[in-house]
């Protein structure tokens, strides 16, 4: 009898210990969790990311703690998101710059190897850039931007969030295609750099919708046109660069994203739920309406999904930067 009785004990114990990773999985999150934007507050990632979280905090019942840790064209705050406890509770928003860009423009300063140190969760959304001009200017089409700088050599500058974001490379490119003699003047988020171009500072600059829509309806500033293969559904009226007679530019401005990543390393029953519960949260009626509203296309997608995106859209973008001569300081 007594042997029956330790083999029953035996057998609970080991099936507790066989239960206890599931248990433990299913508990999370069990505590507050932490979405690292790498650009400072006020710009369209930050404009992005705090709706979403808080949606995000919704679906999972745990608060959701924005964070902008801005700097070195946002590899500090991706640095951050790289070196946290792959636990689940630190997750970052990824860019097409951070993850695309940043590692041929920055090569071995980069602190972290973005195939390697990160666990892609989802993407979020695709989008266009907007090429903005100074509404002062007499300047309607990007044909005439291109010969105001050619007869204005050193007077025609362009801003953006940063050494390499996207809307810094799409004026390299520009300048590329068109042998028009432009200076990028960097700044610590897209709001600032937006700011001097409606105050006459800079001459233009490439930027998301969601930030320069309102200062075009206001006329502040002037839409000459967007950076995608086609119009966009949001823009209608606003020509593509290729209408505007600079071609193969879609090249380089097509395919922009945002993502939600983090360390390397995160258990399986942590990132599936993180995955689940962002793709409900991108998908919700209200975050696609908001979303819409500012111009952003929800894009969802598996890990392994985001992974290759990662991986296609770097080996995409290496002939680019380097045949742009773009640099960081």
């Amino acid at each position: 009898m007594r042997l029956a009785h330790l083999a029953l004990a035996a057998a609970t114990f080991l099936t507790a210990l066989g239960a206890a990773p599931s248990a433990m999985a299913q508990a999370f999150p069990s505590k507050p969790l932490k979405w690292i934007v790498p650009f400072p507050p006020g710009g369209p990632t930050d404009s992005f990311s705090r709706p979403v979280a808080q949606k995000l905090s919704e679906i999972l019942g745990q608060p959701v703690v924005v964070e902008n840790v801005p700097g070195a064209g946002a590899s500090i705050g991706m640095e951050r998101v790289a070196r946290s406890p792959a636990d689940g509770y630190t997750i970052g928003l990824a860019t097409t710059g951070t993850h695309s860009i940043n590692p041929h423009l920055y090569g071995p300063r980069l602190p972290h190897d973005t195939s390697k140190d990160f666990t892609p969760i989802t993407l979020a959304t695709r989008y266009v850039n907007m090429l903005v001009v100074n509404a002062k200017l007499p300047i309607n089409t990007v044909g005439e931007l291109v010969a105001y700088a050619k007869a204005n050599p050193g007077k025609v500058n362009f801003g953006s969030a940063g050494n390499g974001s996207s809307n810094h490379l799409s004026g390299e490119a520009l300048k590329l295609v068109t042998g028009a003699p432009m200076q990028h003047i960097p700044y610590r988020g897209s709001a600032l750099a937006l700011n001097d171009v409606m105050a006459g500072n800079l001459t233009y600059m490439f930027d998301i919708p969601i930030t320069a829509m309102q200062a075009v309806q206001t006329g502040r500033v002037r839409a000459l046109a967007v950076t995608s293969e086609k119009r966009s559904p949001y823009f209608p009226t606003v020509p593509t660069m290729a209408e505007s007679g600079v071609k193969g530019f879609s090249e380089v401005g097509s395919d922009l994203w945002f993502g939600i990543v983090g360390p390397a390393g995160i258990p399986k029953p942590a990132l599936d739920k993180l995955n689940a519960a962002l793709i409900q949260a991108l998908r919700s009626t209200e975050i696609r309406q908001r979303m819409s509203a500012a111009g952003f296309e929800i894009w969802t997608s598996t890990p392994d999904e985001f992974a290759k995106v990662i991986k296609v859209d770097r080996d995409k973008w290496e002939p680019i930067v380097k045949g742009s001569g773009a640099k960081v300081d």
